[in-house]
Parts: structure tokens; sequence; C-alpha cells
């Protein structure tokens, strides 16, 4: 790979696995002798940035190099810090650009601050543009790839819900500290005989507690399946009464809504764990005690499959580079290590296969009929399909193996 000038940020929420990728980015480019600029707090550093300032820049870009990485893997988060910022879809201009644009009548709509991003990029003579993220920042990712930039995309993802990959970088590390917070307080919640209601990530979509109830043998309630209250109230009182210790657990998506028996309209309470704890004592006289998993989930280091596949998904996104591949995604897909088109953020994130993956009846993981399936147990389309979409223009929908 020629010598070239690569850009890299991280947007959205963090997630272990992050630095990891950063610094195996900035090790492997330094072998083909190119630098890396890191640019801080995700799409926010290309759109408040003031190039003419040196205090704007040493805010919003770091040159990065083997000696300033050596240790940043070692810790989860992301050493070049994030922000949620969307530059095509800003409530506020940045002073910097106020002038160019006119305010908003009654404070209705957004700015699209895309075409002042595209000179930041050629001024910084950036060549090329590595972005870590999930939906939405992958979305502007793909944003640029129309206009002409050089982008690889990264899926990180404590949901696992970036379209075109069975998965992304943080969920394993996020089931992992599910299970092992829901292992510690079981004993509690045993001891005093109760019901343990665990709210995790997954305002969407329902892998992270799918998963975690997967391998914890619980009840989980998911974003893509409206659960009926009475019965799953039913259910856990029976799974009390039920348990030697006289204990149950249950797990709940924070987006996950419920339809009362005989009430034709959905429900979404403001906070879901809390309500159905209330119900349930209204119920049936138990106490709930309520375990809020959803921001310890991404803190701390990454295990070893969220290190293992961001340092692969690091050294296939400088691959592209040397091949001049672009406008690509790193994922999995039929459990193998691939590039796929960046996914469109319009079609919204990846969501389960309730027919696949849930038992509606009992508000449980399926355990049946996984031969065949990949590590993860889903499947999305294969390179090969992607290829042939691109020629007939067909639409890909998601395959089971």
């Amino acid at each position: 790979m020629a010598s070239k000038r690569i850009g890299i940020l991280t947007g959205g929420g963090d997630v272990p696995g992050l630095n990891s990728v950063i610094k195996t980015v900035v090790y492997r480019a330094s072998e083909m002798g190119s630098a890396v600029v890191g640019i801080r707090r995700g799409w926010e550093g290309l759109t408040h940035v003031n190039l003419e300032e040196p205090s704007s820049r040493a805010l919003y870009l770091a040159p990065l190099n083997r000696e300033n990485t050596r240790t940043i893997d070692r810790t989860g988060g992301t050493f070049l810090h994030s922000s949620r910022t969307n530059p095509a879809k800003m409530k506020r201009v940045p002073a910097l650009h106020a002038r160019e644009f006119p305010p908003l009548e009654n404070c209705q709509g957004t700015y699209d601050l895309t075409p002042q991003v595209l000179r930041k990029i050629e001024a910084l003579g950036l060549e090329c543009l590595i972005a870590i993220g999930g939906d939405e920042t992958l979305g502007y990712a793909c944003r640029l790839h129309r206009e002409g930039v050089k982008v690889i995309a990264i899926p990180k993802a404590m949901d696992n819900n970036v379209r075109n990959t069975e998965y992304c970088i943080g969920f394993s590390s996020a089931v992992t500290r599910a299970t092992e917070a829901i292992e510690r307080q079981r004993t509690t919640i045993g001891s005093h005989e109760r019901i343990g209601i665990f709210r995790i990530l997954g305002r969407r979509t329902g892998y992270t507690a799918l998963f975690t109830a997967y391998v914890t043998s619980l009840r989980c309630c998911i974003p893509e399946y409206r659960f009926d209250l009475h019965r799953l109230i039913d259910l856990v009182a029976t799974d009390k009464r039920n348990n030697p210790s006289n204990y149950a657990l249950l797990i709940v998506s924070e987006g996950a809504e419920w339809v009362q028996t005989g009430d034709t309209i959905p429900r979404q309470p403001l906070n879901v764990a809390e309500d159905l704890s209330e119900a349930l004592r209204r119920q049936t006289g138990e106490e709930a005690i309520v375990s809020d998993l959803t921001y310890d989930l991404r803190s701390g280091s990454p295990d070893f499959i969220d290190k293992m596949v961001a340092n692969t998904f690091a050294g296939m996104a400088i691959d592209c580079l040397e091949t001049g591949s672009h406008g690509v995604m790193t994922a999995i897909t039929g459990g193998c290590y691939t590039t796929v088109p960046i996914p469109d953020s319009r079609l919204g994130p990846r969501q389960v296969d309730v027919e696949t993956l849930y038992n509606t009846e009992r508000y449980r993981p399926r355990y049946d009929h996984k031969l065949g399936l990949p590590l993860f147990l889903t499947c999305e389309p294969r390179p090969e399909m992607w290829r042939a979409a691109e020629k007939t223009g067909m639409e890909l929908q998601p395959i089971l193996a």
C-alpha cells in the first residue's frame, strides 16, 4: 500500500474492543508507511473542528502512532472518545458554521453539514476514513461513501443489531457481563426469596437479552414480540413456586412492550422493568427487585471474542485499503469473515428472527433446530449473494442455513 493518510473515528456508545481496533489499525498502517489521524468525539470531530485554530485541532484531532497507542487495547472504552453526532441531522450548528445556515423556523427540522465535513476531509488530506460504530454512525459513513469519500466501516454494537453482519464488536462482552451479574445477584435474590427482574440494553432489538437468557436458562422479553402481561406474571410466579429456593429471575430488554389481555392497544412503559415489577406486585403480592444492567454492560475490558474480532476487523480494514477496496464494511456472514456493503441506516437495525430464535409461548430462547447454523445462530447473506444482488438489483433478505 502506497503511503496514505488515514482518518479513524469511533461513534455512538462505547463498547469493549474499540481500542483494539484503533491500535491494530495504527500498527498495520505504520508497517505500510501510512499515517493515521484520530478524529476525536466521533462525527463531532469533523463538524466542530476549526482547522485554523491550533486549540481546536488539538481538541478534535490526534495524530496516532505506535507509542501513543501501545497500551490502549488493555482497557475498554474508546481512546478517541465518542459522540452520537450525525452531521446530516444536526439540531444546532457549531458557531464556526453559523453564518452558513439560516435559523430553523420554530426550531423545526435539522441541518445537513455534509458539505462542511467534505471540505475538512479534503483539507486534512485524508485519503480514506475508517469509521467504527453502530447503525447511525455507519449510516453516515454510507452517506460519505455516496459523496465520493473512501470509507471502510467496522460494526460495533452491544445489541449486535447492525445489518449485513452476524456479529458486532462489543456483543460478546455485553452478554458475558450480563451473565456474570445475574449469577452474582442470583444468590441474594434467592436468599431473600424474591423475584429478580434484570433490565438489559435493547431499545429496538433483543439480541443481548435473548442471548443472556440463552446461557442462563431464564425467561426474557424482547422488543420484537409484545408479551401478554398477565401470562408472563403467571409464568414467573409459577417459576418461583416450583423453585426449591422460592425465587425466580426474568430478563427484560429496555424496549420490550406488553399487551394486557383484552387490551388491543400495545403499551410501552416509560420504564418497563419498574412498571412490570409493580404490576407483578399488584397481581401476585410478590416483591420484585429490579436490577439495571444497561450501563454496566459496556464498561471494562473486552473478552476474548471481542478482542479477536476487533483485531481481525481492523486488519481486514487495512487489507481493503491495500487492495483499493472501499465503501464496504467488515463483517461475519455464514460464520466467516468477509466484507459487505455498508448498510443503509434507513432500513433500521437488524432484528431477532422470532420464529427461529424465540419461544413465544414460554418467553424463552429456542434451543431446537440449530444444526448447520453459525456460531451466533443467525445467518446473513453470503458475499456471492451480495455480488449477484448488485448485478440484478434484487433486495436481499436474511436467510437461514
